[in-house]
Formats: structure tokens, C-alpha cells, sequence
């Protein structure tokens, strides 16, 4: 499985709303910046993350987005299925009847494991586990760059 820039930029947004848990709404701008990504195309990522119920949005003066969920409660399957759906490397898995050979086909099956191995590491790990990650790496929020040292 390959993700899109949908998919990564997704992942991306939602682990910066953890890094940021508890500290209320989240500005999409503040995410974009800190992310390196378009303002623009980020609001549109979180159409089917609300969707799917894994962010919240708050209006008003001090509004933004965040979490609806606990970062713990939060598994990153969860972000790639609501962002790239299935994460079968081939539609067969998904639909034998896409393929002439449907149930009997031999590297079905071996895409079949190879969806059960990815939704197995997914389903195992959460956005908490991801900022811990970061937190024990002591890699910076945002890296530096070209001099500019970004919030």
C-alpha cells in the first residue's frame, strides 16, 4: 500500500492535533504552518476526518479544530480509512469479483496478507503512541529551516 499526499498530509494534521491535545481548538492555519501545508487543501482533509468523527470543529472567536477523541482512543487505521479507505494493494481483496480468478486466485491471497499485515500495524498503534515516538526521539516539533526557526 502506498499512501497518497491525502493520506500522509492527513496523518500529519491529526498528529499535530495530539502534540496539541488539551489545549483547545487548534487553528487550521497553525496546523498548515507548522506542517508545511496548504491552508487550503488541509481544510479540505478535514471534511472526511470529521466525517468519521476523529475531529471536532469549534466556531467562534477562539475556534479551530480538535481531537473528538483522546489521542489514546485514536488508532491510525481509523485516519487512513476515513482519508484512503482500504488499504488492500489490489481492489481483488476487497472484491473477488473484480477478478476472473476471484477466490481462487493465488496473489489475491498474497495481497490479502499483505492488507492483514498494514491493518494489523495500524489497528495496533494510536496518535498517543505516535507522540510518544516524537517525545522520545527529541526531533523538534518543526525543524529549522533555511535559517527560519517556525513556531
Amino acid at each position: 500500500m502506498k499512501l497518497s499526499a491525502r493520506g500522509r498530509h492527513s496523518m500529519e494534521a491529526m498528529f499535530d492535533l495530539a502534540i496539541h491535545y488539551g489545549e483547545g481548538p487548534i487553528l487550521i492555519r497553525d496546523i498548515a504552518m507548522r506542517r508545511r501545508i496548504s491552508e487550503q487543501y488541509l481544510a479540505q482533509l478535514f471534511i472526511p476526518l470529521r466525517i468519521a468523527g476523529l475531529v471536532r470543529s469549534v466556531r467562534g472567536a477562539n475556534g479551530g479544530f480538535v481531537l473528538a477523541k483522546e489521542p489514546s482512543e485514536i488508532r491510525l487505521s481509523e485516519v487512513v480509512r476515513a482519508t484512503e479507505g482500504s488499504t488492500a494493494p489490489s481492489e481483488c481483496v476487497d472484491d473477488a469479483r473484480v477478478c476472473w480468478k476471484g477466490e481462487h486466485c493465488v496473489t489475491r491471497q498474497v495481497w490479502a496478507q499483505i492488507k492483514q499485515a498494514t491493518d494489523g500495524i495500524l489497528d495496533s498503534l494510536t496518535l498517543a503512541d505516535m507522540v510518544e515516538r516524537w517525545r522520545q526521539s527529541g526531533v523538534p516539533e518543526v525543524p529549522e529551516e533555511e535559517g527560519l526557526l517556525s513556531a
